[in-house]
């Protein structure tokens, strides 16, 4: 009996002890199970998550400032907003130019007679892309014939000795050196004789009366992504109107026919002064086109302005000039009258852009703009440390 007792007592003793053993180990297990599922998200940063504390300060002065800058932002947006016209989608223009000139003018020209201008006389050969030129002044040389002559005095320089050396300028070197007057000698050429001997335009210009030509521009354009279609001659303009109307600022600003010598007027030039030696003018035309419903608007605005340099003292090359000639037959002998023709050229050039609505482009300004608003919490905090 008293060893049954024992061994009881030694059972009794043990089951606590294996018992406290199994939940230390099933602990253990957990722990280490926790710990490893743990380990990706802590190294990784996935299972955390960060937030700002919120403090909530009862202030009548901070309040209405806070309210006052978001109000200032707001305002802000939506003036840029409607300014620029953010909230549309924009395309560029796309255009082509003609245009047509009409004036005739009369010139008397030494040695030479009265001379009628018509528009295929002034007009000169094509200057290239939406440009036209008109001639203002002329140096006329006449009655040249193929042969052989000298040089001329600005030409080359002249020689005392019989040596000719020097480059040919107008015409092909024969090699030998012949008078060109009394005391000088210079290379004997074969070309158009006689040579074209002056070399500065007259003054007055010979032309000047050109300021009272008139042209008319035809301006089309379109706008490809919105399919917009339009010319600056306007819907409601009639033959009538076209007969009798002249572009000005104040009174006709958007009539397409224009005095040439406003044109200069309006590139704040003297068209007398830039008649003799010609010049550069460039005719801006300016699209900015609103297509949104009741507010559409697209209108033409005309500008002008000079492109060359125009003092000859600052440009090795001054003005604008080129040459062409009349030929006739003079007893079975071919000849020509030379003209070196200056004059002015007009370059057009067309600008412009097209706004639309797209809620698209709104959403986007809007996105944009909701960063401004940080400004405030950052303003609120520096006044708030500060006072």
């Amino acid at each position: 009996m008293e060893l049954k007792q024992r061994q009881a007592d030694v059972h009794v003793i043990t089951d606590p002890l294996r018992k406290e053993k199994n939940q230390y180990e099933s602990e253990e297990r957990d722990s280490l199970s926790l710990t490893t599922s743990k380990m990706p998200c802590k190294l990784l940063n996935l299972c955390e998550y960060e937030t700002h504390k919120l403090v909530r300060i009862q202030s009548a002065r901070l309040g209405s400032l806070k309210w006052t800058f978001n109000g200032v932002i707001l305002m802000f947006i939506c003036i840029v907003m409607f300014w620029n016209k953010e909230y549309q989608e924009h395309d560029y223009v796309v255009s082509s130019v003609t245009a047509k000139v009409k004036g005739v003018a009369m010139t008397s020209l030494p040695d030479v007679g009265d001379i009628v201008w018509d528009v295929v006389d002034y007009s000169g050969p094509s200057q290239g892309k939406n440009s036209f030129f008109v001639v203002t002044n002329v140096i006329v040389t006449k009655n040249q014939r193929q042969g052989k002559c000298p040089e001329v005095e600005f030409q080359i320089e002249l020689i005392l000795n019989s040596t000719c050396c020097f480059p040919f300028i107008s015409g092909v070197q024969t090699g030998a050196c012949v008078k060109f007057d009394v005391k000088q000698k210079t290379c004997e050429v074969s070309t158009w004789c006689p040579i074209e001997t002056k070399k500065t335009p007259p003054k007055p210009a010979l032309l000047a009366s050109a300021e009272n030509f008139t042209v008319l521009i035809k301006n089309n354009i379109r706008f490809p992504n919105f399919n917009f279609i339009r010319r600056n001659i306007l819907p409601e303009m009639t033959d009538s109107y076209l007969k009798h109307c002249q572009f000005n600022r104040r009174t006709d600003p958007w009539c397409p026919i224009f005095r040439l010598g406003d044109i200069v007027q309006e590139a704040r030039e003297n068209f007398s002064e830039m008649a003799v030696e010609g010049g550069v003018i460039g005719i801006q035309i300016k699209w900015d086109c609103n297509l949104d419903g009741f507010l559409r608007n697209c209108l033409p605005k005309y500008s002008f302005r000079r492109l060359d340099e125009k003092e000859s003292n600052r440009t090795l090359y001054p003005g604008l000039n080129f040459r062409f000639a009349r030929y006739q037959t003079e007893k079975g002998v071919g000849e020509r009258t030379l003209f070196k023709a200056f004059g002015i050229r007009f370059d057009v050039m067309v600008f412009g852009k097209a706004g639309k609505f797209s809620i698209i482009q709104l959403i986007i300004y809007i996105g944009s703009t909701l960063s401004y608003y940080a400004l405030v919490s950052i303003i609120q905090m520096f006044l708030f440390n500060f006072f």
